[in-house]
């Protein structure tokens, strides 16, 4: 991927070093109270049994409400020799590219997500997560959270590597901010509070988190069109990352058997095809999972 020709961002936050990431599913957080120990271990249950460990973590300690992001975040943007920031730096500025473009198309105005790194544990308006929680997204301050060793763990534990791997990584979580100024997470969190349920094969959160894997194909697409930037198994290499955290292929791995009942993402080949769809033409309109009879 020749990911040097996308325009650089300056909505890129560097809070690592510092141990509480300075203010803050793919699978990718609650934790005033809790130990670390605690936090892990909720986590740890999160990925048995498929429920996302953001909502236990936020359950517990009735974080999960639209709080404003800690004030004490630094707006710090990464050092310029930092290649790996500067590569999420050129996606995320593509993606605003993107998005902005589309959004103007259809006569309303796309407002740029923030994207945080860290290291190890961050504090997020949905709560305190850790790295082991995986990339997210959190609604209630509009911005993406990520710790760069998820892109080792994702080449060493899930066989999926590669720059437009975890470029769709990136891609996913801004579908999630990309359903925030539709109104789709608002639909979502409505269903919650009247007590329809959100998980399980075709469940709300499942078509919510494939939606997402569409509007990645969607940028995709649409940036590929406009840059030229994709090589020989880029497109692979994504297919391949969703692929891999696929629910019924992490359960499988996880706990030796897939309980379809408590899906939140997808199943691979789900994952897999929807990204595919949003790539295929570059349109929002074929991202309808909502609709969908057959994911």
């Amino acid at each position: 991927m020749l990911w040097k020709k996308g325009r650089r961002s300056d909505n890129v936050v560097d809070a690592r070093g510092d141990d509480m990431g300075g203010g803050g599913g793919m699978r990718f957080g609650g934790g005033k109270g809790l130990s670390l120990g605690a936090i892990l271990l909720i986590v740890g249950i999160g990925w048995i049994t498929g429920q996302d460990p953001l909502q236990i973590l936020g359950q517990l300690t009735g974080q999960m409400s639209e709080q404003p992001a800690p004030s004490s975040q630094t707006r710090q943007a990464p050092p310029a020799n930092d290649e790996q920031a500067e590569f999420v730096r050129s996606i995320l500025g593509d993606t605003e590219d993107t998005w902005g473009a589309i959004f103007q198309q259809a006569g309303r105005q796309y407002k740029d997500p923030t994207l945080v790194l860290f290291s190890n544990r961050v504090n997020s308006a949905c709560g305190m997560a850790t790295s082991a929680t995986g990339p997210f997204y959190c609604p209630a301050d509009q911005k993406v959270y990520l710790d760069m060793a998820f892109f080792q763990e994702m080449a060493q534990r899930f066989k999926a590597a590669g720059d437009f791997a975890q470029a769709y990584v990136i891609a996913h979580e801004v579908g999630h901010h990309v359903q925030t100024l539709l109104g789709v997470s608002a639909k979502i969190q409505a269903a919650r509070q009247q007590g329809r349920q959100m998980q399980g094969d075709g469940g709300l959160l499942v078509r919510q988190e494939l939606q997402a894997d569409c509007l990645a194909g969607v940028w995709a697409y649409n940036a590929q069109k406009r840059l030229n930037w994709l090589e020989p198994g880029d497109i692979e290499e994504a297919l391949n990352a969703a692929n891999a955290i696929g629910d019924d292929r992490l359960q499988q791995q996880g706990q030796g058997r897939v309980v379809p009942d408590s899906f939140t993402h997808g199943t691979s080949a789900q994952r897999v095809r929807w990204f595919k769809t949003g790539f295929a033409q570059g349109q929002v309109g074929q991202c309808d999972t909502f609709a969908a009879k057959n994911l």
